[in-house]
Protein backbone atom coordinates (compact mmCIF):
# COMPACT_ATOMS: atom_id res chain seq x y z
CA UNK A 1 0.00 0.00 0.00
CA UNK A 2 0.96 3.42 -0.24
CA UNK A 3 1.61 6.46 1.83
CA UNK A 4 -1.66 7.81 3.58
CA UNK A 5 -0.14 11.14 2.49
CA UNK A 6 -1.77 9.97 -1.16
CA UNK A 7 -4.93 9.33 0.76
CA UNK A 8 -5.18 12.36 3.14
CA UNK A 9 -4.34 15.37 0.35
CA UNK A 10 -4.79 18.84 1.14
CA UNK A 11 -6.78 20.87 -1.46
CA UNK A 12 -9.49 23.12 -2.48
CA UNK A 13 -13.21 21.16 -3.10
CA UNK A 14 -15.66 20.53 -4.68
CA UNK A 15 -14.34 17.14 -6.09
CA UNK A 16 -11.37 15.81 -5.44
CA UNK A 17 -11.65 13.65 -8.80
CA UNK A 18 -13.30 15.82 -10.90
CA UNK A 19 -11.20 19.14 -9.93
CA UNK A 20 -8.44 18.32 -7.81
CA UNK A 21 -7.05 15.29 -9.80
CA UNK A 22 -7.91 17.24 -13.07
CA UNK A 23 -5.75 20.33 -11.91
CA UNK A 24 -3.03 18.49 -10.88
CA UNK A 25 -2.98 16.63 -14.58
CA UNK A 26 -2.64 19.66 -15.85
CA UNK A 27 -0.19 21.14 -13.86
CA UNK A 28 1.81 17.77 -14.67
CA UNK A 29 1.32 18.22 -18.28
CA UNK A 30 1.81 21.99 -18.39
CA UNK A 31 5.64 21.58 -17.00
CA UNK A 32 5.98 19.29 -19.67
CA UNK A 33 5.19 21.98 -22.03
CA UNK A 34 6.06 25.15 -20.80
CA UNK A 35 6.12 26.95 -24.25
CA UNK A 36 3.22 25.99 -27.03
CA UNK A 37 0.51 27.15 -29.19
CA UNK A 38 -2.73 25.50 -27.47
CA UNK A 39 -3.90 22.80 -25.81
CA UNK A 40 -7.00 20.58 -25.99
CA UNK A 41 -8.34 18.55 -23.66
CA UNK A 42 -10.64 15.49 -24.08
CA UNK A 43 -12.82 15.04 -20.94
CA UNK A 44 -14.67 11.34 -20.90
CA UNK A 45 -17.49 9.80 -19.10
CA UNK A 46 -18.11 10.77 -16.03
CA UNK A 47 -15.66 13.74 -16.25
CA UNK A 48 -17.64 15.10 -18.99
CA UNK A 49 -20.87 14.07 -17.70
CA UNK A 50 -20.92 16.24 -14.54
CA UNK A 51 -17.74 18.25 -14.87
CA UNK A 52 -18.69 21.55 -15.25
CA UNK A 53 -20.71 21.37 -11.66
CA UNK A 54 -17.72 20.41 -10.39
CA UNK A 55 -15.76 23.02 -11.84
CA UNK A 56 -13.47 20.61 -13.99
CA UNK A 57 -13.22 23.18 -16.63
CA UNK A 58 -12.65 26.02 -14.08
CA UNK A 59 -9.69 23.81 -12.99
CA UNK A 60 -7.80 22.86 -15.93
CA UNK A 61 -8.31 25.89 -17.49
CA UNK A 62 -6.74 27.93 -14.26
CA UNK A 63 -3.96 26.27 -14.99
CA UNK A 64 -3.37 26.18 -18.48
CA UNK A 65 -5.13 29.67 -19.68
CA UNK A 66 -2.42 31.73 -18.83
CA UNK A 67 -0.12 30.43 -20.98
CA UNK A 68 -1.72 29.50 -24.12
CA UNK A 69 -5.25 28.98 -25.63
CA UNK A 70 -7.09 26.17 -24.14
CA UNK A 71 -10.39 24.07 -25.73
CA UNK A 72 -12.19 21.83 -23.76
CA UNK A 73 -14.18 18.72 -25.53
CA UNK A 74 -16.72 17.16 -23.21
CA UNK A 75 -17.57 13.38 -24.25
CA UNK A 76 -19.89 12.19 -21.61
CA UNK A 77 -21.07 9.06 -23.41
CA UNK A 78 -17.82 7.61 -24.38
CA UNK A 79 -16.28 5.55 -21.24
CA UNK A 80 -12.32 4.56 -21.48
CA UNK A 81 -11.83 1.23 -20.68
CA UNK A 82 -9.19 1.92 -17.69
CA UNK A 83 -11.25 4.74 -15.48
CA UNK A 84 -14.40 5.98 -15.71
CA UNK A 85 -12.57 9.52 -15.29
CA UNK A 86 -10.37 9.58 -18.26
CA UNK A 87 -8.88 12.91 -19.60
CA UNK A 88 -6.59 13.22 -22.80
CA UNK A 89 -4.52 16.50 -22.89
CA UNK A 90 -3.00 17.35 -26.30
CA UNK A 91 -0.19 19.92 -26.77
CA UNK A 92 0.15 22.02 -30.09
CA UNK A 93 2.93 23.79 -31.49
CA UNK A 94 3.10 27.75 -32.90
CA UNK A 95 3.03 25.84 -35.99
CA UNK A 96 0.03 23.79 -35.53
CA UNK A 97 2.22 20.04 -34.90
CA UNK A 98 0.32 17.81 -32.39
CA UNK A 99 3.85 17.75 -29.65
CA UNK A 100 2.06 15.43 -27.45
CA UNK A 101 -0.81 13.27 -26.75
CA UNK A 102 -1.09 11.91 -23.03
CA UNK A 103 -4.53 10.25 -21.73
CA UNK A 104 -4.46 9.86 -17.93
CA UNK A 105 -6.94 9.28 -15.13
CA UNK A 106 -8.35 10.67 -11.84
CA UNK A 107 -8.85 7.44 -10.03
CA UNK A 108 -10.41 9.29 -6.72
CA UNK A 109 -8.58 11.07 -3.79
CA UNK A 110 -7.07 13.51 -6.31
CA UNK A 111 -4.89 10.49 -7.47
CA UNK A 112 -3.64 9.89 -10.72
CA UNK A 113 -2.60 6.87 -13.01
CA UNK A 114 -2.17 6.09 -16.27
CA UNK A 115 -2.44 2.67 -17.62
CA UNK A 116 0.80 1.27 -16.55
CA UNK A 117 -0.27 2.58 -13.17
CA UNK A 118 -0.08 5.38 -10.46
CA UNK A 119 1.64 8.39 -10.79
CA UNK A 120 4.67 10.13 -9.51
CA UNK A 121 4.56 9.08 -5.66
CA UNK A 122 1.30 7.61 -5.86
CA UNK A 123 3.11 4.72 -7.11
CA UNK A 124 5.65 3.98 -3.90
CA UNK A 125 5.05 0.77 -1.93
CA UNK A 126 5.88 1.03 1.93
CA UNK A 127 3.23 -1.02 3.58
CA UNK A 128 3.74 -4.65 3.91
CA UNK A 129 0.89 -5.79 4.15
CA UNK A 130 -2.52 -4.60 2.26
CA UNK A 131 -5.54 -6.26 4.05
CA UNK A 132 -7.15 -5.56 7.25
CA UNK A 133 -6.98 -9.08 8.49
CA UNK A 134 -2.78 -9.54 8.05
CA UNK A 135 -2.35 -6.74 10.18
CA UNK A 136 -5.21 -7.63 12.74
CA UNK A 137 -3.20 -10.67 12.88
CA UNK A 138 0.30 -8.84 13.17
CA UNK A 139 -1.37 -6.31 16.04
CA UNK A 140 -2.60 -10.00 17.78
CA UNK A 141 1.08 -11.12 17.91
CA UNK A 142 3.07 -7.98 18.45
CA UNK A 143 0.40 -6.58 21.11
CA UNK A 144 0.93 -3.15 18.65
CA UNK A 145 -2.38 -1.61 16.97
CA UNK A 146 -3.18 -0.12 14.10
CA UNK A 147 -1.11 3.40 14.09
CA UNK A 148 1.84 1.37 15.37
CA UNK A 149 1.60 -0.33 12.20
CA UNK A 150 1.45 2.85 10.51
CA UNK A 151 4.03 4.30 12.69
CA UNK A 152 6.77 1.53 11.34
CA UNK A 153 5.80 1.86 7.57
CA UNK A 154 5.61 5.55 7.24
CA UNK A 155 8.58 8.16 7.27
CA UNK A 156 9.68 10.03 10.64
CA UNK A 157 7.73 13.03 8.96
CA UNK A 158 4.58 11.02 8.67
CA UNK A 159 2.99 12.97 12.26
CA UNK A 160 3.90 16.68 11.40
CA UNK A 161 2.37 15.41 8.31
CA UNK A 162 -0.98 14.32 10.21
CA UNK A 163 -0.52 17.25 12.42
CA UNK A 164 -1.20 19.48 9.20
CA UNK A 165 -4.22 17.51 8.18
CA UNK A 166 -5.58 18.08 11.69
CA UNK A 167 -4.83 21.61 11.91
CA UNK A 168 -6.62 22.08 7.96
CA UNK A 169 -9.75 19.63 9.20
CA UNK A 170 -10.18 21.88 12.41
CA UNK A 171 -10.22 25.08 10.71
CA UNK A 172 -12.26 23.57 7.80
CA UNK A 173 -14.85 23.26 10.69
CA UNK A 174 -14.42 26.72 12.16
CA UNK A 175 -14.53 28.09 9.09
CA UNK A 176 -18.17 26.22 8.19
CA UNK A 177 -19.53 27.26 11.29
CA UNK A 178 -19.03 31.13 10.52
CA UNK A 179 -20.30 31.15 6.89
CA UNK A 180 -24.23 31.78 6.20
CA UNK A 181 -25.70 32.56 2.66
CA UNK A 182 -26.59 30.11 -0.41
CA UNK A 183 -23.99 27.65 -1.58
CA UNK A 184 -22.24 28.69 -5.10
CA UNK A 185 -24.74 26.79 -8.07
CA UNK A 186 -28.41 26.63 -10.02
CA UNK A 187 -29.47 24.71 -6.42
CA UNK A 188 -29.40 27.89 -4.25
CA UNK A 189 -28.74 25.79 -1.13
CA UNK A 190 -28.61 27.59 2.35
CA UNK A 191 -25.99 26.61 4.31
CA UNK A 192 -26.77 25.33 7.41
CA UNK A 193 -23.88 24.67 9.82
CA UNK A 194 -24.10 27.47 11.43
CA UNK A 195 -27.88 27.10 12.32
CA UNK A 196 -27.13 23.69 13.22
CA UNK A 197 -24.98 24.46 15.72
CA UNK A 198 -26.83 27.23 17.06
CA UNK A 199 -30.23 24.69 17.50
CA UNK A 200 -28.15 22.33 19.18
CA UNK A 201 -27.02 24.00 22.22
CA UNK A 202 -30.88 24.52 22.60
CA UNK A 203 -31.10 20.40 23.75
CA UNK A 204 -30.63 18.12 26.42
CA UNK A 205 -27.04 16.59 26.24
CA UNK A 206 -28.05 13.79 24.44
CA UNK A 207 -29.49 15.54 21.19
CA UNK A 208 -27.00 18.18 21.50
CA UNK A 209 -24.21 15.72 20.71
CA UNK A 210 -25.67 14.74 17.94
CA UNK A 211 -26.86 18.05 16.35
CA UNK A 212 -23.17 19.22 16.60
CA UNK A 213 -21.89 16.24 14.87
CA UNK A 214 -23.95 17.29 12.60
CA UNK A 215 -23.01 20.80 12.44
CA UNK A 216 -19.35 20.40 12.46
CA UNK A 217 -19.65 17.63 9.10
CA UNK A 218 -22.20 19.93 7.70
CA UNK A 219 -19.56 22.87 8.32
CA UNK A 220 -16.83 20.75 6.24
CA UNK A 221 -18.74 19.90 3.40
CA UNK A 222 -20.23 23.48 2.71
CA UNK A 223 -16.55 24.81 2.75
CA UNK A 224 -16.27 22.00 0.44
CA UNK A 225 -18.61 22.48 -1.77
CA UNK A 226 -18.17 26.14 -1.86
CA UNK A 227 -13.91 25.63 -3.15
CA UNK A 228 -12.64 26.15 0.28
CA UNK A 229 -9.41 24.24 1.82
CA UNK A 230 -10.28 20.48 2.88
CA UNK A 231 -8.79 17.49 3.67
CA UNK A 232 -9.56 14.73 1.11
CA UNK A 233 -11.08 11.85 3.85
CA UNK A 234 -10.85 9.90 1.55
CA UNK A 235 -12.37 12.42 -0.86
CA UNK A 236 -13.37 15.83 -1.19
CA UNK A 237 -17.21 14.22 -1.63
CA UNK A 238 -17.04 12.80 1.59
CA UNK A 239 -14.45 15.25 3.56
CA UNK A 240 -17.06 16.15 6.15
CA UNK A 241 -17.18 12.72 8.02
CA UNK A 242 -14.23 12.16 9.63
CA UNK A 243 -13.31 16.08 10.72
CA UNK A 244 -16.59 15.93 12.06
CA UNK A 245 -16.65 13.13 13.86
CA UNK A 246 -12.79 14.07 15.45
CA UNK A 247 -13.37 17.23 16.28
CA UNK A 248 -16.67 16.53 18.16
CA UNK A 249 -14.73 13.82 20.23
CA UNK A 250 -11.92 16.25 20.43
CA UNK A 251 -14.06 19.02 21.94
CA UNK A 252 -16.63 16.98 24.23
CA UNK A 253 -14.28 14.83 25.62
CA UNK A 254 -11.17 16.37 25.80
CA UNK A 255 -8.97 14.11 23.55
CA UNK A 256 -5.37 15.10 23.35
CA UNK A 257 -4.20 16.23 20.00
CA UNK A 258 -1.79 12.88 19.40
CA UNK A 259 -4.46 10.60 20.51
CA UNK A 260 -6.61 12.33 17.52
CA UNK A 261 -3.62 12.19 15.25
CA UNK A 262 -3.04 8.18 16.19
CA UNK A 263 -6.69 7.84 15.58
CA UNK A 264 -6.35 9.83 12.20
CA UNK A 265 -3.91 7.05 11.57
CA UNK A 266 -6.03 4.56 12.05
CA UNK A 267 -8.55 6.15 9.87
CA UNK A 268 -6.27 6.68 7.17
CA UNK A 269 -4.98 2.86 7.38
CA UNK A 270 -8.08 1.67 6.76
CA UNK A 271 -9.16 4.00 3.86
CA UNK A 272 -5.67 3.08 2.24
CA UNK A 273 -6.87 -0.59 2.83
CA UNK A 274 -9.97 0.15 0.75
CA UNK A 275 -8.20 2.45 -2.06
CA UNK A 276 -6.01 -0.49 -2.21
CA UNK A 277 -8.19 -3.20 -2.99
CA UNK A 278 -11.08 -2.06 -3.95
CA UNK A 279 -11.98 1.39 -4.72
CA UNK A 280 -12.54 5.19 -3.58
CA UNK A 281 -13.96 6.78 -6.46
CA UNK A 282 -17.56 7.65 -6.82
CA UNK A 283 -17.12 7.38 -10.67
CA UNK A 284 -16.01 3.92 -10.32
CA UNK A 285 -18.24 2.24 -7.30
CA UNK A 286 -20.63 4.77 -6.39
CA UNK A 287 -21.06 6.65 -3.35
CA UNK A 288 -20.55 3.38 -1.17
CA UNK A 289 -17.11 4.71 -1.91
CA UNK A 290 -17.13 8.10 -0.83
CA UNK A 291 -19.00 8.65 1.91
CA UNK A 292 -19.01 4.69 3.15
CA UNK A 293 -15.45 4.51 3.04
CA UNK A 294 -15.47 8.14 4.88
CA UNK A 295 -17.85 6.42 7.41
CA UNK A 296 -15.80 3.11 8.12
CA UNK A 297 -12.50 5.30 8.35
CA UNK A 298 -14.42 7.69 11.50
CA UNK A 299 -15.74 4.40 12.98
CA UNK A 300 -12.37 3.42 13.69
CA UNK A 301 -10.91 6.42 14.49
CA UNK A 302 -13.69 7.24 17.36
CA UNK A 303 -13.39 3.13 18.52
CA UNK A 304 -9.73 3.49 19.23
CA UNK A 305 -10.34 6.87 20.86
CA UNK A 306 -12.49 4.77 23.32
CA UNK A 307 -9.35 2.09 23.75
CA UNK A 308 -11.07 -0.53 21.44
CA UNK A 309 -8.83 -3.82 20.75
CA UNK A 310 -7.37 -4.14 17.27
CA UNK A 311 -10.63 -6.40 16.59
CA UNK A 312 -13.16 -4.20 18.15
CA UNK A 313 -11.39 -1.24 15.91
CA UNK A 314 -11.88 -3.74 12.59
CA UNK A 315 -15.46 -4.79 13.49
CA UNK A 316 -16.78 -0.96 14.12
CA UNK A 317 -14.96 -0.27 10.55
CA UNK A 318 -17.02 -3.40 8.84
CA UNK A 319 -20.23 -2.25 10.21
CA UNK A 320 -19.33 2.18 8.93
CA UNK A 321 -18.89 0.32 5.60
CA UNK A 322 -21.15 -2.38 5.13
CA UNK A 323 -24.17 -0.47 6.06
CA UNK A 324 -23.11 2.18 2.74
CA UNK A 325 -23.09 -0.99 0.98
CA UNK A 326 -24.54 -0.35 -2.58
CA UNK A 327 -25.04 3.70 -1.97
CA UNK A 328 -24.69 5.68 -5.52
CA UNK A 329 -23.44 8.72 -6.31
CA UNK A 330 -26.39 10.54 -8.03
CA UNK A 331 -25.08 14.15 -7.56
CA UNK A 332 -28.11 16.45 -8.41
CA UNK A 333 -27.02 19.17 -11.53
CA UNK A 334 -23.46 17.38 -11.04
CA UNK A 335 -22.91 19.43 -7.68
CA UNK A 336 -21.72 18.29 -4.58
CA UNK A 337 -24.34 19.34 -2.78
CA UNK A 338 -27.20 17.59 -2.74
CA UNK A 339 -27.42 14.31 -1.51
CA UNK A 340 -23.86 15.14 -0.48
CA UNK A 341 -23.67 17.30 2.05
CA UNK A 342 -26.54 15.68 4.27
CA UNK A 343 -25.05 12.08 3.23
CA UNK A 344 -21.54 13.50 5.43
CA UNK A 345 -23.58 14.59 8.47
CA UNK A 346 -25.58 10.96 8.50
CA UNK A 347 -22.62 9.21 8.23
CA UNK A 348 -20.85 11.06 11.34
CA UNK A 349 -23.54 10.20 12.82
CA UNK A 350 -23.93 6.58 12.11
CA UNK A 351 -19.70 6.37 12.75
CA UNK A 352 -20.34 6.67 15.99
CA UNK A 353 -22.91 4.60 16.19
CA UNK A 354 -21.22 1.47 14.79
CA UNK A 355 -18.13 2.79 17.27
CA UNK A 356 -21.17 2.43 20.35
CA UNK A 357 -22.06 -0.85 18.98
CA UNK A 358 -18.69 -2.52 18.75
CA UNK A 359 -17.86 -1.20 21.82
CA UNK A 360 -20.64 -3.47 23.37
CA UNK A 361 -18.83 -6.70 21.63
CA UNK A 362 -15.80 -8.33 22.38
CA UNK A 363 -14.91 -7.91 18.41
CA UNK A 364 -15.33 -11.11 17.29
CA UNK A 365 -18.36 -11.47 14.08
CA UNK A 366 -18.87 -13.42 11.34
CA UNK A 367 -18.30 -10.86 8.10
CA UNK A 368 -15.20 -9.50 7.94
CA UNK A 369 -14.04 -5.57 6.83
CA UNK A 370 -12.16 -7.26 3.85
CA UNK A 371 -15.15 -9.12 3.03
CA UNK A 372 -17.15 -6.27 2.69
CA UNK A 373 -14.30 -3.96 0.53
CA UNK A 374 -14.66 -7.17 -1.94
CA UNK A 375 -17.95 -6.93 -1.91
CA UNK A 376 -18.35 -3.13 -2.16
CA UNK A 377 -15.88 -3.67 -5.12
CA UNK A 378 -18.33 -6.06 -6.92
CA UNK A 379 -21.14 -4.07 -5.90
CA UNK A 380 -19.82 -0.90 -7.61
CA UNK A 381 -19.13 -3.27 -11.04
CA UNK A 382 -22.43 -4.14 -10.84
CA UNK A 383 -23.85 -1.01 -10.43
CA UNK A 384 -25.03 0.48 -13.93
CA UNK A 385 -23.15 3.78 -14.73
CA UNK A 386 -26.06 6.23 -14.47
CA UNK A 387 -25.26 5.23 -10.87
CA UNK A 388 -21.69 6.17 -10.70
CA UNK A 389 -21.26 10.32 -10.91
CA UNK A 390 -22.89 10.63 -13.83
CA UNK A 391 -25.99 12.61 -12.78
CA UNK A 392 -28.33 10.84 -15.27
CA UNK A 393 -29.64 8.34 -12.68
CA UNK A 394 -31.31 8.08 -9.27
CA UNK A 395 -31.60 11.90 -7.28
CA UNK A 396 -30.39 13.87 -9.88
CA UNK A 397 -32.68 11.97 -12.67
CA UNK A 398 -35.45 14.62 -14.35
CA UNK A 399 -34.18 16.78 -11.15
CA UNK A 400 -35.95 20.14 -11.89
CA UNK A 401 -34.72 23.16 -10.58
CA UNK A 402 -36.43 25.42 -8.52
Amino acid sequence: MKSIKELYRIGNGPSSSHTMGPKRAAELFLARHPEVGSFKVTLYGSLAATGKGHLTDVAILAVLQPHAPVEIVWQPKVFLPFHPNGMTFQATDKTGKIVENWTVYSVGGGALAEKEGPIGDDNKEIYGMNSMQEILNWCEVTGKTYWEYVQECEDNDIWDYLAEVWTTMKASVKRGLEQEGVLPGPLNLRRKAATYYIRASGYKQSLRSRGLVFAFALAVSEENASGGEIVTAPTCGSCGVVPAVLYYLHESHEFTDTRILRALATAGLVGNIVKTNASISGAEVGCQGEVGVACAMASAAANQLFGGSPAQIEYAAEMGLEHHLGMTCDPVCGLVQIPCIERNAYAAARALDANLFSSFTDGIHRVSFDKVVQVMKQTGHDLPSLYKETGEGGLAKDYKQM
